[in-house]
């Protein structure tokens, strides 16, 4: 699925976290050329501005606009969500795209580790507050960007970092709540009789940054090897152009490519026996309450 296949979007909102490179600017690419005015939610406003000039020589006709998000802070989150709410527009599409990849120990400015923070976190936060919008909207959907490296997750890492950290399991489990999430904002949200729908999207294995960011040696590896193996960012980016737009597909559908790794084909996916216990996702869900104050079932039963 590329932007030509994604159908006219003229009149629609899309927000994209982490839109500046890899999966997000290829989503951002596709999403404008459909006629969509998408705002590019960044850390780095220098790299958005120069990525959202890069949509706009794709498409000239572009409507985007760069907005500050830092995922890591839940300050930026609700600053963010006020901006728009006071803007008080429609939003059709939340794209929850940016993330991290096995980067050294580190934490958010809530003291938290900080891929489980920027992963799963602040993404909880952002929807929860910008549900009053995306109410507004017939489309309503909200796709979340997760792994196939979900299924390799083991234990539960501890958020406050009290225990040895492992940054590829920490990875791995900030994907697999990525998965908690979708299925129990898509609970919730049936449950309260909102049409607001709940998807997430896995893009194989792509040759973007993630990943590069850490001085870890399989942090090197991915370096060199990703620009030879991996399949290029924009097909990367198919799976998630489908759960934001294919209406036919169910809430919580977890979508793909064809061959899990690589593949130009979106397809429906079952994601791993885990992601699937709805205890954990709904215990998940409380933790995230508390962690960031922020309720999204609260805006969905009005």
């Amino acid at each position: 699925m590329t932007w030509t296949d994604v159908p006219d979007l003229t009149g629609r909102t899309a927000l994209v976290t982490g839109a500046n490179a890899g999966l997000g600017l290829e989503t951002t690419i596709a999403l404008a050329g459909a006629g969509a005015q998408v705002l590019m939610a960044c850390r780095n406003r220098g790299k958005a501005d120069a990525a959202a000039d890069a949509v706009r020589r794709r498409h000239p006709a572009a409507d985007v606009r760069v907005v500050d998000l830092d995922l890591a802070d839940l300050a930026s989150v609700e600053r963010l969500a006020a901006l728009l709410l006071d803007e008080d527009r429609p939003l059709d599409l939340l794209i929850n795209n940016a993330g991290l990849m096995a980067v050294d120990e580190a934490r958010t400015a809530q003291g938290l580790e900080l891929q489980y923070g920027v992963n799963h976190l602040g993404h909880h936060a952002l929807t929860g507050r910008l549900v009053p919008l995306l109410l507004r909207s017939d489309l309503a959907r909200v796709v979340s960007v997760s792994s196939m490296g979900h299924r390799a997750a083991r234990g539960r890492p501890d958020p406050t970092l009290e225990r040895r950290y492992d940054r590829w399991n920490a990875y791995f489990h900030s994907k697999l709540d990525n998965l908690y999430f979708t299925a129990e904002l898509q609970r919730r949200a049936a449950a309260a009789g909102s049409h607001l729908t709940a998807l997430a999207a896995h893009p194989g294995g792509s040759d973007t940054d993630l990943g590069v960011e850490g001085s870890g040696v399989s942090n090197r590896a991915i370096g060199l090897l990703a620009p030879l193996l991996a399949q290029p960012a924009a097909d990367g980016a198919r799976p998630t152009l489908r759960a934001a737009t294919d209406r036919t597909l169910p809430g919580g559908a977890f979508v793909g490519p064809r061959f899990v790794v690589r593949g130009r084909t979106p397809v429906v996916e079952r994601p791993s026996r885990r992601a699937r216990d709805a205890d954990a996702a709904r215990r998940l869900w409380e933790e995230s309450v508390a962690q960031s104050g922020v309720d999204p079932e609260v805006a969905l039963r009005g």
